[in-house]
C-alpha cells in the first residue's frame, strides 16, 4: 500500500520513477546532483515506490530529540563530518557485519556549489568491495530514479570520468549550485599512493 501511494504521490506531483532496481544486497547509491532540500523527501518518496528500502547518512546535528529518533527509523546514520576516516572504517565494518545494506550517500557534501566531490563514498565501495549505484535527481524532465551501477576498478581518475559523464546532462533544482564532478589533485595522489598507480600510468612510466 504504501509502496502504491508513494508511486501516486510522484505522479501527483508530476515527477517520473526511474524504475531500475539493483539486485544486489550491497550496494553503495550515491546521488546527486543535490541542489535542494526538496532532493530528499523526493528521494524518500522514490525508493518507497521502488519498495528499496535503504539507508541514509546526514550531520550528527540533525540526529538530536525526537526528530532524530524519526531519522533513525526512517534509515538515517548519524555522521560526524570532521572524524572523515573513522566514518569510512565504521561504514565499511557496517557492510561486513551485514548481509542487506543499501547505502545512500550525496557525493557533493553539501547543497551549495562546490569545486569537487567527496572521494569518501569511493574508498567505501573500494574497502567493502561493493558497487556504486548512480542515483539522480533530474528537474529538467522531472525524473528520479537509479541509473547505472559501476563497480571500482581503483583507477580512480578514470572512473569518475564515467560518473561525470553519466551525471552531465542531469540538473539539480538549482543548477547555479551545482557542484563540479571533480576530485582535488592531492585526493587522487594520495588514493594512488593507498592502492597503486592505476596499469596504464604504470606502463606509460616504463616506456619512458
Amino acid at each position: 500500500m504504501l509502496q502504491s501511494l508513494s508511486m501516486a504521490l510522484l505522479s501527483l506531483f508530476g515527477w517520473n520513477l526511474e524504475k531500475k532496481i539493483p539486485e544486489d544486497n550491497k550496494i553503495l547509491i550515491i546521488g546527486a546532483p543535490h541542489t535542494s532540500n526538496w532532493d530528499f523527501p523526493l528521494t524518500l518518496l522514490a525508493m518507497s515506490a521502488l519498495g528499496l528500502r535503504f539507508s541514509w547518512i546526514g550531520k550528527h546535528t540533525l540526529f538530536r530529540g525526537p526528530i532524530g529518533s524519526l531519522y533513525r527509523r526512517i534509515g538515517g546514520i548519524p555522521v560526524n563530518r570532521k572524524a572523515s576516516s573513522g566514518f569510512i572504517n565504521e561504514i565499511v565494518q557496517s557492510f561486513a557485519a551485514r548481509d542487506v545494506l543499501r547505502l545512500a550517500i550525496a557525493p557533493e557534501g553539501t547543497r551549495s556549489k562546490g569545486d569537487h566531490w567527496k572521494a569518501g563514498f569511493y574508498r567505501i565501495a573500494v574497502q567493502a568491495d561493493i558497487k556504486i549505484c548512480l542515483g539522480f535527481i533530474d528537474y529538467t524532465t522531472k525524473t528520479i530514479g537509479l541509473g547505472p551501477t559501476l563497480m571500482p576498478s581503483k583507477d580512480i581518475a578514470a572512473d569518475f570520468e564515467l560518473i561525470k559523464e553519466f551525471y552531465k546532462e542531469k540538473t539539480g533544482k538549482h543548477p547555479h549550485k551545482k557542484s563540479t564532478i571533480r576530485l582535488r589533485e592531492k585526493e587522487i595522489l594520495l588514493f594512488e599512493k593507498e592502492y597503486g598507480q592505476p596499469a596504464a600510468v604504470q606502463d606509460e612510466g616504463a616506456e619512458t
